[in-house]
């Protein structure tokens, strides 16, 4: 695992890209912001794709750009995987996942061998032989995530993995990601538009916009609480963080414990373990408020405090402190109805079926 430090700039016609930012090892950064705010640009210097006007970009100690350093992109031990998995047509599936780790110098035995493995843990076994035009949209994303892999990269760069997919594909690919950045433990960088995205697969957000780093965070704190124009956008998804209480397979119920202490009950989005860290994601608009506690099972019900009010899309929006805090959407008529201001003591309370455990 190797950690990455970036402090570059790069001027384009509508404005200069500057951004400084350090990704530890084993770390996954989301990267978001409007289009044309940048962030392709941020990945193709990292890649050596494109060179600073002036900066410096360090991966493991290694410098890759500098004053009088450029590495070319071959030589840096960093993946790149977009959301047109660019297969070579006319190799078969292993022979372009033998492509990474060839390129790393391993014999063409030893390159084949990885790439056996490889697409095995994809569970693409028994497709070895098959080139990208007998392949599903969503087999070629997976093979071409595996030849980033396979090359072991010290940095692995996503842009867009997900975007060429259809929709019934996506959480499949999404969770072979979540699942391989874990186990591999592969420092990673991710720019997509989809929060939902950067909540499964991110430990920590970057907002870009106009070449800038708006902010820079936890990604439950990103999401809930965005500091700035296009963060609010970001805040569709309330994230959770915990610890899985007790074991449980995908679909099956399940809680964590917050730092706070705080039970929260839903469903495993995938197999969970006792202990595994994990986050809660769910909607603003599937909580309920209340004045005073709701009767029934005391789960997923907890105090709040209202710190403020936003207008959203045809709602409120409530901000609230307590042991979780949490962005709530509700008619200008209950707030109306329940007289809830800045300040306000109320109740909240989801039902676990609106609830996604994910690991983290």
């Amino acid at each position: 695992m190797s950690d990455l430090q970036a402090d570059f700039a790069l001027a384009r016609a509508e404005f200069v890209v500057r951004v400084a930012f350090e990704v530890p090892a084993g770390e996954s950064v989301a990267v978001l912001g409007p289009n044309g705010s940048g962030k392709s640009t941020v990945l193709g210097v990292l890649a050596g794709l494109a060179a600073p006007d002036s900066g410096q970009v360090r991966l493991g100690g290694r410098e890759l750009t500098g004053p009088s350093t450029a590495v070319p992109a071959e030589h840096r031990r960093v993946g790149l995987m977009g959301q047109d998995p660019l297969l070579f047509p006319h190799l078969s599936a292993l022979e372009n996942v033998a492509f990474g780790p060839r390129s790393q110098g391993r014999t063409r035995v030893a390159a084949r061998a990885a790439a056996g493995e490889w697409l095995d843990r994809m569970g693409l076994a028994g497709l070895e032989s098959r080139r990208p035009a007998q392949l599903s949209g969503g087999q070629r994303q997976r093979v071409a995530l595996a030849r980033a892999l396979a090359a072991e990269p010290d940095l692995l760069l996503l842009d867009e993995p997900l975007g060429a997919l259809d929709a019934q594909t996506v959480p499949e690919i999404r969770q072979v990601l979540r699942t391989h950045l874990r186990d591999t433990g592969t420092t990673s960088i991710l720019v997509t538009h989809d929060v939902l995205d950067a909540a499964v697969l991110a430990d920590r957000v970057l907002v870009l916009e106009r070449g800038r780093i708006v902010d820079d965070g936890p990604t439950g704190t990103v999401l809930t609480a965005p500091r700035s124009s296009f963060g609010a956008t970001l805040a569709g998804l309330n994230l959770v963080p915990g610890t899985v209480s007790a074991s449980a397979a995908e679909g099956e119920p399940v809680s964590i414990r917050t730092g706070s202490g705080l039970m929260l009950a839903g469903v495993a989005a995938a197999g969970l373990r006792a202990g595994d860290h994990a986050a809660a994601v769910f909607r603003p608009a599937a909580v309920a408020v209340f004045l005073d506690a709701p009767g029934g099972s005391p789960r997923n019900h907890w105090p709040a405090t209202v710190r403020s009010l936003e207008p959203a899309t045809a709602a409120v929006r409530l901000r609230t402190t307590g042991p979780a805090d949490i962005a709530v959407d509700v008619t200008p008529a209950a707030v109306a109805e329940l007289g809830i201001g800045p300040g306000a003591a109320v109740f909240l309370s989801i039902k676990a079926t609106e609830v996604t455990i994910h690991s983290r």
